[in-house]
């Protein structure tokens, strides 16, 4: 199959996997190369076929990479299906190997940050997907204890059932799950899931509905973990096509311009950087191959680490206080302050 745009990349399905009644994991065939290499707990955008009737041709949907870089040679996502949800619905009816999707290259901030710091892991349904990513990672590459409170309707609604109970007896203590079921107990609330966090807990991930990573954030703040150490995900819904061309970069004045060296897929770069244009922009005009998704600021997708300088973001809805205060900025919303900027993308 050919690609759209030169950003779009083919992926063959491999296998497809019955997690749970309502969710699959679909297993795509990795690529050759570097070019999806990826953190635990950052995701793929797919493009979804439309149909017709209701006017959509595509359906672009960023779904959370649930294999783990390291421990699994190829690429898996895992899908639940969504009442009205057009694009899930239709990946867990037609999905089924030998099928090949349109992809872009792996995105997101919501990936462990501190490596010595023991992790308590909040995921609520299918927002285990990015956080199994994490602590199968966790587990195998460092001696740290994970636990893991993972709220569901019930029991059979348990993503990973089998995958977790084998975690749970191949790392004993060091793996500490509490399952939490609404069926039985209603909707956990902070109180009930501050009593679940150790003491000796130093970085949570959240990653569920807003009103359970409202109430798992509280847990954590009780339990003593920075607010700098509290990190959740959460997508927002595209309203552009990433998969089309790029449009044009308007006009922009190079007078009195900065300048911006730029570290991308290994080759760094050198640009005068208008100082009413976003840095992405900037760099999709110089025909350099950005990563980017939503260009809204609120998926994460472009987002790059500033090593010099100083720029001002017209808007943020993913990035936390501890990424801006380790130099992480979105290149989709970044302006330069500065008159000399350096911008790494890893």
């Amino acid at each position: 199959m050919e690609s759209r745009t030169t950003r779009a990349h083919p992926l063959e399905i491999i296998d497809v996997i019955e997690e749970s009644a309502e969710a699959i994991s679909i297993v795509f065939a990795r690529p050759e190369g570097d070019a999806f290499a990826y953190r635990p707990g950052q995701f793929l955008t797919l493009r979804v076929p439309g149909t017709p009737d209701d006017g959509r041709s595509w359906a672009p949907r960023c779904y959370s990479l649930s294999s783990a870089p390291g421990l699994d040679e190829q690429l898996q996502v895992t899908v639940k299906r969504v009442d009205g949800g057009y694009a899930s619905n239709w990946l867990c009816d037609n999905a089924k190997p030998g099928l090949v999707m349109e992809a872009l290259r792996p995105g997101g901030t919501f990936t462990v940050r501190d490596h010595s710091a023991e992790p308590v892991l909040f995921a609520a349904g299918s927002g285990i997907t990015p956080i199994m990513s994490i602590l199968r990672t966790a587990l195998a590459s460092s001696p740290l204890r994970v636990t893991l409170v993972y709220a569901n309707r019930d029991a059979a609604s348990v993503i990973f059932r089998e995958a977790l109970a084998d975690l749970a007896a191949a790392h004993g203590d060091r793996l500490r799950i509490v399952h939490w079921f609404e069926a039985d107990r209603g909707l956990p609330t902070a109180a009930a899931l501050r009593d679940a966090v150790p003491s000796t807990v130093g970085a949570a991930y959240l990653c569920g509905p807003a009103g359970f990573m409202d109430a798992a954030a509280a847990a954590a703040e009780a339990a003593g973990i920075g607010a700098g150490q509290i990190h959740r995900e959460a997508f927002a819904s595209l309203t552009v096509d990433p998969f089309d061309d790029p449009l044009p970069a308007s006009a922009a004045s190079a007078d009195g311009a900065a300048t911006v060296t730029v570290d991308l897929d290994g080759a760094t770069s050198t640009l005068a950087w208008p100082r009413e244009q976003v840095l992405l922009d900037t760099l999709l005009a110089a025909g350099l191959d950005a990563p980017y998704v939503c260009r809204e600021g609120n998926c994460g997708g472009c987002a790059f680490t500033l090593r010099r300088g100083e720029v001002r973001m017209l808007v943020n809805d993913t990035l936390d206080d501890y990424e801006l205060g380790n130099g992480v900025r979105l290149a989709c919303q970044s302006l330069p302050v500065s008159d000399d900027c350096a911008a790494e993308f890893t």
